[in-house]
C-alpha cells in the first residue's frame, strides 16, 4: 500500500502538539468542539489505517486469502508493505479495538448509574442540597439532570457565589458536556497518543461553564474569585458521585502547580478569548488530511485486492 495509509498514524503524532494552544488560546466552546471532533475523528482514522495494514497481511496466508479468492503469492509480490509492518498493525488494531470497547462499556456504565441516582433523587427542580459539613458540588447527567450541592458548600460561599455555582453547573447539564467527555475520552482509548486531546477536553468544558456563568451575572472577576474559593474549599473533598466530574472544581491537583484552576482563574481575569479562526483552520484542515489520506489508503487496498484476485 502506498503512503496516504501512514499519514494518520503520523498525525496523531502531530495532533497533541495542538491540544494546549487551542484549549488556551481559543473560545472554550469552540475549543470543546475542535478538541472533541480532533480526538474522535483520529481516532477513527487510525483504527482503519491499522485495519487496512492489517488486511494485507492476512491477504498473504494462503488459508486467508483462499477465503476472499485471492492469490496469497501475488499479494506478497505486488503489496509494498513488509509482512511485519501488517502484523504489528494487526496487534495494534486488536488493542486498540478492546481498548475502545472497554471504556465505552465502563463510560456507558457510569452514566446509566449516574442517570439512575439522578432519577431516584427528589426535588421539585434540579437542584439538590445534601447534609455534608464538606464543601462540595457537581452535576449529575441524567433525564433530568441534578445539581448537587452540600450544606458545607452553601455556607462557604455568600448568594452570589451561589448563584455563579449554578449557573456553571447549569451549564454544564444544558450544553451536556458529559458528551464531549466521553466521545473525546473513545478516541483516545483508541489510540493512546491523542490522550493530551481528552484530557484538554476536561479543562475547556469547565472554561466554557466558566464563561456561561460569566455571561449570566456579567462579573468575570466575581467569577474567577467562586472558582477560586470552591476550589480551595473542596480541595480535599473526595469525589463522591458518578457525575461528579463535571463539577465547578475541575481536575484536584496541587493548586501550587499551573494547573486547570489557576488557569481557569487566569482566564476569567482576562478578555474573553475569541474564536482564534487560524488554529480552527489548522485543526480543521488536519481533520480533512486524515479524511482524505483514509479515503485514499482505503481505494489503494480496493485496487490491491482486484489485482491479486484469483483468476
Amino acid at each position: 500500500m502506498r503512503i496516504a495509509v501512514y499519514i494518520p498514524l503520523l498525525l496523531s503524532l502531530l495532533a497533541p502538539l495542538g491540544a494546549r494552544p487551542l484549549s488556551e488560546r481559543c473560545e472554550p466552546r469552540l475549543a470543546t468542539w475542535l478538541l472533541t471532533v480532533s480526538a474522535l475523528a483520529m481516532g477513527a482514522a487510525t483504527t482503519i489505517s491499522l485495519g487496512l495494514l492489517a488486511i494485507t497481511g492476512l491477504i498473504r496466508f494462503p488459508q486467508l486469502a483462499s477465503l476472499g479468492h485471492w492469490s496469497a503469492h501475488t499479494a506478497q509480490r505486488d503489496d509494498p508493505a513488509e509482512l511485519s509492518v501488517a502484523l504489528l498493525a494487526a496487534l495494534l488494531l486488536g488493542a486498540a479495538v478492546l481498548m475502545a470497547a472497554r471504556m465505552l462499556w465502563r463510560r456507558t456504565r457510569t452514566l446509566t448509574a449516574a442517570a439512575l441516582e439522578a432519577a431516584c433523587m427528589p426535588t421539585e427542580d434540579d437542584l439538590v442540597v445534601v447534609e455534608d459539613e464538606a464543601p462540595d458540588a457537581f452535576a449529575i447527567p441524567g433525564l433530568p439532570g441534578r445539581i448537587v450541592v452540600s450544606t458545607g458548600m452553601l455556607r462557604t460561599l455568600d448568594e452570589t457565589e451561589r448563584d455563579i455555582l449554578l449557573a456553571h453547573e447549569r451549564a454544564h447539564l444544558a450544553s451536556h458536556h458529559y458528551a464531549f467527555v466521553t466521545l473525546a475520552q473513545l478516541g483516545a482509548a483508541a489510540n493512546p497518543l491523542l490522550r493530551p486531546l481528552a484530557t484538554a477536553v476536561t479543562y475547556t468544558i469547565e472554561r466554557w461553564a466558566d464563561e456561561n456563568a460569566a455571561t449570566a451575572t456579567g462579573d468575570r472577576k466575581r467569577v474567577a474569585h467562586t472558582v477560586g474559593k470552591a476550589a480551595l474549599a473542596a480541595h480535599h473533598t473526595p469525589t463522591r458521585a458518578p457525575g461528579a466530574s463535571l463539577g465547578i472544581l475541575g481536575r484536584r491537583t496541587a493548586l501550587a502547580a499551573a494547573g486547570p484552576v489557576p488557569r481557569r482563574v487566569a482566564a476569567l481575569l482576562a478578555p474573553p478569548f475569541g474564536r482564534h479562526s487560524i488554529l480552527a483552520a489548522v485543526a480543521a484542515m488536519v481533520l480533512a488530511t486524515a479524511a482524505l489520506s483514509t479515503v485514499e489508503a482505503a481505494h489503494d487496498l480496493h485496487l490491491l485486492l482486484e489485482a491479486v484476485s484469483a483468476r
